[in-house]
């Protein structure tokens, strides 16, 4: 069997389920290696080993019971989930990444926090993240940075870059992140990792912090196609008052259950123009993206170069409601100071948006939103499913974008790292990333994979026969 860390998310809940595997034993594993190892790879913000050990031994309680009494469990039940430091979860240190915020101690949990205690995963801590989520690496002023743990001379990615580094190190089997402008993707490509972000409302935003652009979502980041589709199966689904939510899977089904179904034949669309202009394309990243079309030909499917339509002024909206988001955040006045020039750059613009111009800006995203469904994915004409790298260039080196003494320097090198992956927040697309595709070097280098809204169940399915063909590396690195 190897170690237990070895084991995936799903084997772990299976063993769990079969009195195999007690979570008390699987929750000590996992913090002792958090001991020996997060100093490397700096995956957490905050450890939480007493509630972590308190949720272990309930979980344990409640699988002997429902072995006695012949009941069953949730998939996940008893498996460790840490949660990332931009969602609240009650009694425990929230920082958002942010010294602004370093104290603070919310006394409620988020949704999706509520959805993860009911479904009896194990906390083990918070994740790292970038200030308030924003770039596309995790280094902050409240932990030491994450890490690929395929080089740790490498940033993890971000925003969810906590999370990718403690899959990917065999500190947790899963892991809860979230995506406003490719955070889940970002990390899993980085890191080798398989990473989902869910359409539009299919996993509510909730009541705390809620996110009025619907560019930000929570989901799920793990080594397997299975691991990830379970996790978001405990995710998905709406809340009271939510505004949209994504269409239900037919009754009795699951994501996991899609890990099973074949794909069928289908039409993808190829894409290797990043949809921001002047962006340069690194030669890995193009030939990741051109290598897994090759493959999806031999599997049967057929694969076609397609320019994406163009809408001049969609680089801009974005920009422009990122940093109303930014300004958004709520930070005590007094409190300003300690923020990382980025974010007060941010903050700083966002505040000089006029409610028109935003209006304005939200606008131009929807314009953006209909010219994709309409020009390449329209039902029984168009592509099922968009191929491109997820990132422009292969993973960097810590502080290779992080720049406090020039914010637009690091805003400008920010999007040419990520120019495919915001595209899909703005239309609220389903989009995963594949790691497919592995320097000389030793990195991974991930593709995109989007579909249409609301068939998270076709990429799913087409990523776990992705994932049969080529398998890509369920290992950890070597820490030791």
């Amino acid at each position: 069997m190897g170690q237990l860390h070895d084991l995936t998310a799903w084997e772990q809940g299976e063993a769990i389920r079969q009195g195999k595997l007690s979570p008390v034993e699987l929750t000590e594993h996992y913090l002792e290696r958090i001991g020996q190892l997060d100093e490397k790879v700096g995956a957490f913000v905050t450890v939480t080993p007493e509630l972590a050990r308190e949720q272990a031994a309930r979980a344990e309680r409640t699988a002997t019971a429902a072995r006695r009494e012949g009941r069953e469990l949730p998939p996940l039940h008893g498996v460790p989930v840490p949660v990332k430091d931009l969602n609240l979860v009650a009694g425990v240190r929230c920082t958002m990444g942010s010294a602004a915020l370093d104290d603070f101690v919310p006394a409620v949990d988020d949704h999706v926090v509520t959805r993860m205690r009911e479904a009896g995963t194990v906390m083990l801590g918070k994740t790292n993240t970038p200030e308030f989520g924003a770039p596309p690496h995790t280094e902050n002023d409240v932990a030491p940075p994450a890490r690929t743990p395929w080089d740790l001379s490498c940033s993890a990615g971000g925003s969810s870059g906590g999370a990718g580094a403690a899959v990917a190190a065999g500190l947790a089997p899963v892991a809860h992140g979230t995506d406003g402008g490719g955070s889940i993707r970002v990390p899993a490509s980085v890191c080798g990792l398989f990473g989902l972000k869910p359409s539009r409302g299919r996993v509510s935003s909730g009541k705390v912090l809620y996110d009025v652009t619907g560019l930000t979502t929570s989901g799920p980041i793990g080594r397997t196609v299975a691991d990830v589709a379970a996790l978001l199966d405990v995710l998905a689904g709406p809340e009271p008052g939510d505004p949209y939510t994504s269409p239900a899977l037919p009754p009795g089904e699951t994501f996991r259950g899609q890990v099973h179904r074949e794909p069928g034949r289908l039409r993808v669309a190829l894409v290797t123009r990043p949809p921001v202009a002047g962006i340069e394309v690194h030669p890995d990243c193009r030939r990741a993206a051109e290598e897994a079309a090759v493959l999806l030909r031999e599997l049967g499917h057929e694969v076609q170069p397609v320019a994406l339509p163009d809408e001049p002024h969609m680089a801009e909206a974005f920009v422009q409601v990122w940093e109303v988001m930014a300004a958004a955040r709520p930070v005590p006045e007094e409190r300003e100071d300690r923020l990382l020039p980025l974010t007060r750059m941010l903050r700083e613009r966002g505040r000089e948006v006029s409610g028109p111009d935003f209006a304005r800006a939200l606008y131009h995203m929807r314009v953006v939103t209909h010219l994709v469904a309409d020009a390449v994915q329209r039902p029984g004409t168009g592509y099922d499913v968009i191929l491109s790298p997820t990132l422009a260039q292969p993973p960097r080196p810590v502080g290779a974008l992080r720049d406090d003494t020039n914010p637009e320097a690091e805003f400008l090198k920010s999007v040419g790292f990520t120019p495919f992956t915001p595209l899909y927040n703005i239309t609220g697309q389903p989009a995963v990333n594949v790691p497919l595709h592995w320097t000389g070097q030793g990195l991974p280098i991930g593709v995109q994979l989007a579909a249409r809204y609301g068939d998270e169940a076709t990429l799913i399915s087409l990523s776990a026969q992705l994932e049969q063909a080529r398998p890509w590396a369920h290992r950890h690195p070597e820490l030791w």
